[in-house]
């Protein structure tokens, strides 16, 4: 499955366990609206409710517009909000390109005009979307007047991780992308449930979805255009991705930022609290730095949350958004009318 998927690339501890299932609504199981984009590609958007600033939701390496399914709908009772599956993911159609950090923001920009969704935006990205918010707002400043970071990646988060504990973990990672690489071939001639690569490539039904949206999740993750998308992700996450991560501003003035954490875990089989005390400070470090990019910037540690905070603590999620949107609007009470309006 796309989240598990997501989950074992960037080596973190899945999400606490939670009595299944905790998201059935059949809008998941679907395309919730195809926008065409470039040569005919199209792309899928979910927007719902209405205000500015619009919230735009970018979900974690692998993962869809589901990602956001307990937060999405309670941000749209204040203002309008959108979720979509990037390229290849989900319902969209297969990338034209790699699937790096400067392509994703590039194709979020274009989808965004193509659907009639009109800055400004507040960005939320969730694990590897941490970089790509970033990316888009370094890109495209004029649309972007707030940021949300849950649980992000940092683009030096891989060479300080493998820096911790046994040597040769970069060697493990790269062999790791050599064998799920494989999975596009195998898509490529069909993968069959029930066999030891369709569970390599495509996992197990997710005990937190119903089973109308696990069939269809299945279903687009034994595509060779899913496969494809979700390797491209992989290998550029901790390298091209990455670099151009490294080189956005560092600095985004005052414009509000709030970055969520995750609890300090327990150690992991075979793992000593040394090492597990080294990763958490390493993880709040990163986060930190990114908070501090702004003078209004904050990172929030998040009792009982894993991972997918989205999942575990919602309505932190969405206070931060919240908190995010009414500093912004606030500000725009105050500014010159002709301000917002100019943002398109």
């Amino acid at each position: 499955m796309s989240t598990w998927l997501a989950v074992q690339a960037l080596g973190v501890v899945h999400a606490a366990d939670v009595k299944p299932p905790i998201v059935t609504d059949p809008v998941y199981a679907q395309p919730q609206r195809l926008v065409a984009m470039d040569n005919g590609r199209r792309m899928n958007i979910y927007c719902l409710g209405h205000g500015k600033p619009t919230v735009v939701l970018d979900a974690g390496m692998g993962d869809s517009t589901i990602s956001w399914a307990l937060v999405q709908k309670p941000i749209a009772a204040d203002t309008r909000v959108c979720s979509y599956d990037r390229a290849g993911l989900g319902f969209s159609d297969a990338p034209n390109r790699p699937s790096t950090a400067l392509n994703i923001a590039e194709d979020l920009h274009n989808l965004l005009r193509a659907a009639g969704e009109k800055p400004p935006f507040v960005l939320v990205g969730h694990s590897a979307a941490g970089m790509y918010i970033r990316v888009y707002a370094d890109r495209y400043p004029q649309d972007v007047v707030g940021l949300v970071s849950v649980e992000g990646s940092h683009e030096d988060q891989s060479m300080r991780g493998w820096a911790i504990g046994e040597p040769g973990q970069q060697a493990k990672w790269d062999a790791y992308l050599a064998e799920y690489d494989s999975c596009v071939a195998e898509a490529r001639k069909g993968l069959v449930p029930g066999t030891p690569v369709f569970e390599k490539c495509v996992g197990a039904p997710d005990p937190r979805f119903g089973a109308e949206i696990n069939a269809a999740q299945m279903r687009y993750a034994a595509t060779e255009r899913w496969q494809a998308a979700a390797a491209s992700e992989r290998h550029a996450v901790f390298y091209a991705s990455a670099d151009q991560t490294r080189r956005t501003r560092r600095s985004f003035g005052d414009m509000p930022i709030v970055v969520l954490t995750h609890a300090p875990y327990p150690p992991a089989k075979g793992e000593t609290q040394a090492l597990r005390d080294q990763r958490t400070l390493s993880w709040e470090t990163m986060h930190n730095e990114v908070a501090a990019m702004s003078t209004r910037g904050i990172n929030a540690i998040v009792p009982g949350a894993g991972h997918f905070i989205q999942y575990d603590r919602p309505q932190v999620v969405i206070d931060a958004v919240e908190n995010v949107v009414g500093t912004v609007r606030r500000e725009q009470a105050r500014a010159p009318s002709s301000d917002s309006e100019s943002r398109d």
